[in-house]
């Protein structure tokens, strides 16, 4: 159970991003208030009240963001993107859950208990939910999406790194402690938090997979910076980079690690219009991952008894979850238009004493068995649209600006989506990077109509050029 300094902690937060609003420039505080309540607050400490969502670090972190974007920088927002499909996704996103309440009016039968139908009073605190977790999304695509907003996530993101790691390196020497020593309880199975021969640590996170994300986050960022720095600075950011990578070797999380061969490389030698198609490639891999998936097209149990070769226990923990999945899968389309909604209604019960079955793990069959292919189609469509639409942009205009800061982000998104496939990894700072990718995409493409343009009017017959 949480203590009361961890109730203190969520009840403490909008005082202390009203500070930041107060003294740091719109897009360094909107990016703080997110990225210090994941860092900081607890995980798990909830505050239930009726009618609505939890409220928890997340919750709270993305409505201090908001409030205090409109009373006191007073600055309008605007909601919808400028893309068609963007906005009819967002209108998915939100009523899916509607939809989801009315289309599952019985109870499931327990012999012990059954699990309770979905009420009109459900699809509120689920509507309110998906409008929450848009918050950064809509908040990043007005304040961020530009080459200056971008660097400033790649800064703040090292900054980040730097300060979590020590917390971390405590932790993978100790086990993971601080959250019981702040906040009174352990978050986890302890047992998942060894690895190795050592420790993965989780500080306030929910899991060890979340910090060796965050890990991976801060070390592709510090790369950014290593290539953009100068003769002058290069050495103190290599040996940035060097430590930010040591520490993610200490999180002892096989995931990140591979993303950080793959990403590294892309980082320091590829061209900018390069990234941001592997990132767009990426993009359409996760889109269309449950299709592959349901088709039998992905060789999964292949890629097991590969892994299974290479290390058995990592070999029986991804075939653990392949086998979940599967399961799961068929269970997803069994209401394959809207899904099985809230209160586990989606997982498999023992029909004698109710005990779960299944574990999910990826967001993608989570959100897939929830709110069925209409959820999957507006979350993922929603999540996967900026890298596409940046895509787009890297193949119509050759003289597109990249900036470098973009294409980093745009890889270390990308990566972030590719997770959710075998972990639940997606978390506001997700929701903030999709809104600044999108806002940097529509400048991209406002930019290259207006070249269009002007290439146009130049072409036009000097005695036909007019004002207008």
């Amino acid at each position: 159970m949480p203590n009361a300094l961890a109730y203190l902690m969520l009840l403490v937060w909008p005082v202390i991003a009203l500070v930041l609003y107060q003294r740091l420039s719109p897009t360094r505080a909107l990016i703080w208030a997110i990225l210090g309540a994941y860092m900081l607050l607890p995980p798990i400490a909830t505050f239930n009240l009726p009618a609505v969502p939890d409220f928890d670090k997340f919750s709270i972190a993305n409505l201090c963001a908001l409030v205090f974007t409109l009373f006191v920088l007073r600055e309008r927002v605007p909601v919808l993107p400028q893309n068609w499909i963007g906005r009819g996704l967002i209108a998915m996103f939100v009523l899916t859950p509607f939809a989801t309440t009315i289309t599952n009016p019985d109870v499931i039968p327990i012999v012990t208990g059954d699990v309770p139908a979905l009420r009109m009073y459900d699809s509120v605190a689920y509507i309110s939910s998906q409008l929450i977790a848009l918050i950064p999304f809509v908040l990043a695509r007005r304040f961020l999406g530009t080459a200056e907003g971008m660097r400033a996530l790649v800064g703040s993101l090292v900054v980040a790194g730097l300060i979590y790691s020590v917390p971390m390196v405590l932790e993978s020497r100790l086990s993971p402690q601080l959250n019981i020593w702040v906040y009174g309880f352990f978050q986890h199975d302890f047992s998942q938090s060894m690895r190795g021969g050592g420790f993965r640590p989780m500080v306030f996170m929910p899991h060890g997979l979340w910090v060796a994300f965050f890990a991976l986050m801060a070390a592709m960022s510090a790369l950014v910076m290593l290539r953009q720095s100068t003769a002058d600075g290069r050495h103190w950011h290599l040996f940035i980079w060097l430590y930010l990578m040591a520490v993610l070797v200490l999180c002892r999380s096989a995931g990140p690690m591979v993303y950080a061969l793959g990403l590294t490389p892309l980082i320091l030698i590829a061209p900018r219009r390069i990234q941001v198609l592997v990132a767009a490639l990426l993009a359409v891999l996760v889109i269309t991952y449950p299709l592959l998936r349901g088709a039998h097209l992905v060789p999964i149990y292949d890629i097991v008894e590969l892994a299974e070769r290479i290390n058995p226990q990592r070999g029986d923990s991804l075939r653990f979850r392949t086998d979940n999945e599967e399961a799961l899968l068929v269970r997803a389309m069994e209401k394959p238009w809207f899904g099985w909604g809230g209160y586990g209604r989606n997982l498999i019960f023992d029909p004698y004493d109710g005990r779960i079955l299944t574990v999910p793990d990826g967001g993608w069959i989570i959100v897939l068995g929830a709110y069925g292919w209409a959820g999957y189609i507006a979350q993922y469509g929603l999540l996967v649209l900026p890298l596409i639409l940046i895509g787009r942009e890297a193949l119509l205009s050759r003289s597109a600006a990249f900036s470098p800061w973009g294409a980093g982000i745009a890889l270390i998104y990308a990566a972030n989506l590719v997770d959710l496939l075998p972990n639940n990894t997606l978390i506001p700072f997700t929701w903030l990077m999709a809104g600044a990718l999108l806002g940097w995409a529509e400048v991209l493409a406002a930019d290259r109509r207006a070249a269009a343009r002007a290439a146009w009017e130049a072409n036009l017959p000097q005695g036909r050029r007019t004002v207008l």
